[in-house]
């Protein structure tokens, strides 16, 4: 893994995140596995939930609500990628946020484009909560454009 950051708030409003692929990511085609870019989707959300303060330690978490993805160029190993973000529409309880894969040495080739939704939970029940006004500041910080 290199030294570099792996977190990047961009001008652009993205939050970007840069993920190794790993060899056990390939399948028996030779090229990333289909769940393995959910997995990278994983990555970056547990990276901006952390970057939010929204990790589990005040008793508030991030629950994925729905996640998509449409493959458009198949991944092969090695490779590093920046998965990226942008908020769609933050609701009271929820983030939209539309995402993608691309490489890391030319963020023009996409390999992946996802949608997820996200929603804030209380850790004692499980039950949606609203954001907090921190919460939201926290996201503007975030997708700062």
């Amino acid at each position: 893994m290199s030294s570099e950051p792996l977190d990047i708030q961009t001008p652009s409003g993205t939050f970007e995140t840069l993920v190794d692929v790993r060899w056990g990511d390939m399948d028996a085609l030779r090229h990333v596995n289909n769940v393995a870019y959910f997995r990278y989707f994983e990555e970056a959300r547990v990276r901006l939930f952390a970057a939010m303060g929204l990790d589990g330690a005040g008793g508030r978490y991030g629950v994925l609500a729905h996640s998509s993805c449409d493959f458009l160029i198949p991944l092969m190993y090695p490779a590093r990628v920046v998965v990226g973000m942008k908020r769609v529409r933050t609701g009271r309880t929820s983030l939209e946020l539309d995402c993608w894969i691309a490489d890391a040495g030319d963020a023009r080739t996409l390999h992946a484009r996802g949608r997820n939704v996200l929603v804030c939970a209380d850790g004692g029940t499980g039950r949606p909560v609203p954001w907090t006004d921190a919460d939201r500041r926290a996201m503007d910080r975030c997708f700062a454009a």
